[in-house]
């Protein structure tokens, strides 16, 4: 008896080991799951434009300087560095390949240069919207969920509203059909009014038309700012990107212009939990050593946050 008790013992403890990994797996998914980062780090191609515009980083390269030099593995393209490219397939398909090889994400293609999409003059803000086309497919190709645009128009507050809203109207429609957003930054002008943005994308009505708030871009016009706290608050509803816009940094690293603590609190608290691009526009630091100061800042932002 004593025997056989002992080894049923023994087999019950045995099984109750078992019974515990089985489940163990799923304990550690729901743990990791909580610990999910409360944002993800990426990298905007304006950060390092001296760089490239001067031959030291070439635009091919940009994902691999990205995840070698600072450790980021996903990044938005800006099309000013291959405008000439956006339709020659075997530079795009070279493009995806270099980021694929070093596994960086690419979120996002800046276009800039093809004409305001709230131009008052309809046939012109036609022809601006048919420009972008070719930056939804190249967008496309490279993997990307978004284009970012710009909102430029003319005429009263209302007038470039419904301006604005047409011809993002329109881009977006076209974008859907290739399952890719259109997202607006605020970037100068009244697309730097926070209200006057979001009064637009709400216009469009469209999901797949949003915003991409910059912490810096609220200049109007002159030295007419608008509250850059108040314009992220109000752009967080209909972001699907988000750009970390960094200049200059205290003995504490902490950014001069943007406490980003707060900002980043505004973030989250839209429910926002995606890619936030490091955008460095600095001239105290070069290029590299801004973005990997920028990049500290948000870790450690995140590490209080999380």
């Amino acid at each position: 008896m004593p025997r056989f008790a002992s080894r049923r013992s023994f087999l019950q403890q045995s099984a109750a080991t078992l019974a515990g990994a089985a489940v163990l797996p799923a304990f550690s998914a729901v743990a990791a799951d909580k610990k999910k980062s409360p944002f993800e780090i990426s990298l905007a191609e304006w950060s390092l434009h001296r760089s490239i515009r001067s031959g030291k980083v070439n635009n091919l390269d940009f994902a691999k300087v990205s995840k070698e030099e600072f450790g980021i593995d996903a990044i938005e393209y800006v099309n000013q560095f291959f405008k000439d490219k956006a339709k020659d397939q075997a530079y795009l398909g070279e493009l995806k390949k270099r980021a694929d090889d070093h596994g960086v994400k690419t979120l996002l293609i800046m276009i800039d240069g093809e004409g305001r999409l709230g131009d008052p003059d309809e046939k012109k803000r036609k022809q601006a919207v048919e420009n972008h086309f070719k930056w939804v497919e190249a967008a496309k190709a490279l993997g990307c969920h978004s284009i970012r645009v710009n909102a430029g128009s003319g005429g009263t507050y209302d007038e470039q509203v419904q301006r604005a809203a047409d011809g993002l109207r329109q881009l977006s429609e076209f974008g859907a059909k290739h399952g890719l957003n259109v997202i607006v930054e605020n970037h100068g002008g009244l697309s730097s009014n926070g209200e006057w943005l979001a009064k637009v994308i709400k216009t469009v009505g469209l999901s797949n038309c949003g915003t991409l708030p910059d912490f810096g871009n609220f200049r109007i016009r002159g030295n007419e700012w608008y509250d850059r706290y108040q314009g992220v608050t109000e752009l967080m509803p209909f972001a699907k990107a988000v750009s970390a816009k960094s200049h200059d940094f205290d003995d504490q690293g902490n950014e001069t212009r943007t406490d980003y603590l707060k900002m980043m609190k505004i973030v989250l608290a839209a429910g926002y939990h995606g890619y936030v691009g490091i955008e460095y526009e600095g001239g105290k630091l070069d290029e590299f050593a801004g973005v990997k100061a920028t990049k500290k800042l948000l870790e450690r932002v995140r590490s209080e946050l999380g």
